[in-house]
């Protein structure tokens, strides 16, 4: 099993005619994910790859079900491209766009909420069950993709594209393959976080433990911590804390949108303090996750 996609999820892609989202879609078709159509309004009936292109979703909806969206568009059209997907009954919409203004993305979490609808990102790369689906461009071209990511069970969630890449290649060179890996998104308000989640690695029989690529900036953490202690996670967790020099340098942003550090709780040495403190292993460097993550499966026997 896996978690948001495998080998049935079908996807379509808004924004596709788009340079980056041209790209996207070869490499999403290399993998063998399911994409079944792509929308740019005003360029309908052109194709891209194959991928045929719609100027509304609904014209793709009414024809067949659709999983997923991937959302590539400017961020001045996200908010409209994430309603016009949810109004027409697509349940998982993946957005890779960055710069979102933060009231339009909480307007999209919350009608998703109403939908019953999951999201991930802004600013992320996407989900890849290895060897089933990838969504988005995660991984890149998929010589790459194979390299870097296996079949496995070792769930991945990252604030950082490239580092959950970076995460997934390190566990594969050591043996150790990935159920799912998700690019959470690096802006200050996502659509699912670590602790949103969790309860679909915790119910997926195949993942057996969970590593995360963090930055300072934000609550995640905290509520990561939180729920694995209130929800007495049956899952090894290990972290790496990216950003430790920020702790001198307060008020300092680096990378994502996300990583701004208001207070003592968003250094930092307060977010490695209370994943410790949730039984939660945090790792100096990359290179150490591997043997963090065989330390805590074999002390499950």
């Amino acid at each position: 099993m896996s978690i948001l996609v495998d080998e049935s999820t079908t996807f379509i892609i808004q924004g596709i005619t788009g340079r980056e989202a041209v790209n996207m879609t070869r490499e999403c078709l290399d993998y063998g994910s399911k994409v079944l159509g792509g929308v740019t309004p005003g360029r309908g009936g052109r194709d891209v790859y194959g991928v045929p292109v719609y100027d509304t979703v609904r014209e793709i909806t009414s024809k067949q079900p659709v999983d997923g969206s991937v959302l590539t568009v400017p961020p001045g059209f996200v908010r409209d491209a994430a309603f016009e997907a949810l109004e027409n009954g697509v349940r998982l919409l993946v957005i890779v766009t960055e710069r979102v203004p933060r009231a339009e993305v909480a307007q999209i979490v919350e009608f998703a909420d109403m939908k019953g609808a999951r999201i991930i990102g802004p600013n992320c790369l996407g989900i890849i069950s290895p060897s089933k689906s990838k969504m988005g461009g995660i991984g890149g071209p998929a010589a790459n993709t194979n390299q870097a990511y296996r079949p496995g069970h070792i769930g991945v969630m990252s604030r950082s594209g490239g580092m959950a890449t970076e995460i997934s290649n390190s566990l594969t060179a050591a043996g150790f393959g990935q159920s799912t890996t998700v690019s959470i998104g690096g802006d200050a308000i996502i659509g699912s976080t670590y602790a949103e989640l969790m309860p679909l690695f915790e119910a997926d029989p195949e993942t057996q433990a969970i590593v995360i690529y963090s930055e300072p900036g934000g609550p995640m953490e905290a509520q990561l911590a939180e729920w694995v202690k209130q929800n007495n996670s049956r899952l090894p967790i290990v972290a790496f804390m990216a950003g430790r020099f920020m702790d001198a340098m307060p008020g300092m942003r680096f990378g994502h949108a996300g990583t701004i550090v208001e207070g003592k709780q968003d250094t930092a040495a307060e977010k490695i303090r209370r994943l410790n403190d949730a039984g939660i292993s945090v790792a100096e460097e990359i290179a150490q996750i591997p043997e963090l993550v065989k330390q805590r499966l074999d002390s499950l026997g």
